[in-house]
């Protein structure tokens, strides 16, 4: 064989591998298992979360999206944090 037929082979082979491999969750089955923001709101409510919404200046809300991207919780975690220093 020519090397330009083994690597046609080997391309073939990987294509089959590639379509074998299947659909990743977040587009196939899985996709319907994620929660709907009604069901959300349910579990929000029973874990005693109530939704609060203000105005806040751009400046400030980009330097909470900064610090929230590496706090563990969120933005949620890291202003009920701020908010808890603030007001002792």
């Amino acid at each position: 064989m020519k090397k330009t037929d083994l690597v046609k082979n080997l391309a073939k082979k990987l294509d089959g591998r590639m379509k074998a491999a299947g659909v990743p969750d977040r587009f196939a089955q899985g996709a319907a298992e994620a929660v709907d923001k009604r069901e959300q709101r349910r579990r929000d409510a029973a874990a005693g979360l109530v939704p609060f919404a203000c105005k806040l200046p751009g400046d400030l809300l980009k330097r909470l999206h900064e610090r929230a991207a590496g706090h563990a919780g969120g933005i949620n975690a890291l202003v009920a944090e701020a908010l808890e220093q603030a007001l002792r």
